[in-house]
């Protein structure tokens, strides 16, 4: 028998797979494998039983990946189960973003009560909304796994020139790109692009690589768009870059976890600033609410993917689509 740990919810088409010989709980407290998806495990003093974890998702930094290679804790996730959700949504930032949609819905739901002088008022208004077409211009894609190669090609079949980077990119991936210009370095995106979109994990060397040295970079009124990780982008130095006018617009389905900070205002109080709070508050700024994966085909896909790797690990049957993370030394 063996015992499962939930650490959050998972879809029920993938609990069924699992059979008879399976039990699934979320207070068991000897499990032999934990099903995760957006839990922090980094503060879980990990039980002796444990032999794997299963990520529902793509990322694993919410995993103490160098703890579990030492306890010889096998962990592997479930890339590109996600991957066409996520590029539903980046298309939807980049449209937007670039036409003012979400400020256009703001500003009409003030119209209400004006009565026949509406028509009058939209004809007046309307102008304040205008904003460019994407067709012609140059998407920027940083990352070329599951997720960058779909929106790569869903941008190019939407009339937008493509440049991509990733230096981990392989032929059978490349084989799979429609029509991208593909780049060595990150910087030639930044001088190409008029709009970028993000995709690779959160590691010590991406953390903060969108900076104010970076965004130097970029064209002037640039337009970002990240629903990958937060900590990749330095919130300080976008926000920065949107009062200069050096970003135009960004899209965030995620955001920076450094929580709250103070700081000293001209007066010597000391003020409490919410970096977020600031983000949103901004005219130019979309905040959505971690939601990229958030279908309920993407949550089918994902729990069943991620079961099925755990059942294929235990009956030692290899799987090709996991991605094993670490495991036993």
């Amino acid at each position: 028998m063996y015992n499962v740990l939930t650490l959050n919810k998972i879809a029920k088409c993938g609990t069924d797979i699992l059979g008879d010989n399976y039990t699934v709980s979320d207070n068991e407290t000897n499990p032999v494998a934990v099903l995760v998806r957006s839990a922090s495990m980094h503060e879980m003093e990990m039980p002796e039983s444990l032999l794997a974890i299963a990520r529902a998702g793509a990322g694993v930094n919410n995993i103490p990946i160098k703890d579990c290679a030492e306890k010889g804790i096998v962990v592997f996730n479930s890339p590109g189960a996600n991957a066409n959700a996520v590029k539903e949504l980046v298309v939807a930032g980049l449209l937007m973003s670039s036409r003012k949609i979400v400020n256009g819905i703001e500003w009409a739901k003030t119209l209400k009560g004006n009565g026949d002088q509406v028509g009058k008022m939209v004809e007046k208004g309307k102008s304040n909304f205008a904003g460019p077409e994407i067709m012609g211009k140059t998407l920027g894609v940083i990352g070329l796994g599951a997720i960058g190669i779909k929106v790569a090609n869903v941008a190019s079949a939407l009339g937008m020139k493509v440049v991509g980077c990733d230096p981990f990119l392989n032929e059978a991936n490349k084989a799979k790109l429609v029509d991208c210009k593909i780049v060595e370095t990150n910087d030639e995106v930044y001088a190409e692009a008029d709009y970028i979109t993000v995709h690779v994990p959160l590691n010590d060397g991406t953390r903060g690589m969108i900076n104010k040295e970076t965004i130097s970079k970029m064209k002037d009124g640039v337009i970002l768009v990240n629903t990958s990780r937060g900590g990749l982008i330095k919130t300080e130095d976008l926000i920065a870059g949107i009062k200069n006018k050096k970003v135009g617009a960004a899209c965030l389905d995620v955001y920076e976890e450094e929580g709250d900070f103070f700081y000293e205002d001209y007066s010597g109080h000391i003020v409490r600033d919410d970096k977020l709070v600031r983000l949103i508050a901004m005219p130019n700024v979309i905040v959505t609410s971690h939601q990229a994966f958030l279908t309920q085909e993407a949550l089918d896909s994902i729990a069943s993917t991620t079961v099925d790797n755990l059942v294929k690990f235990f009956a030692g049957t290899p799987n090709t689509l996991t991605e094993v993370c670490c495991s036993a030394q």
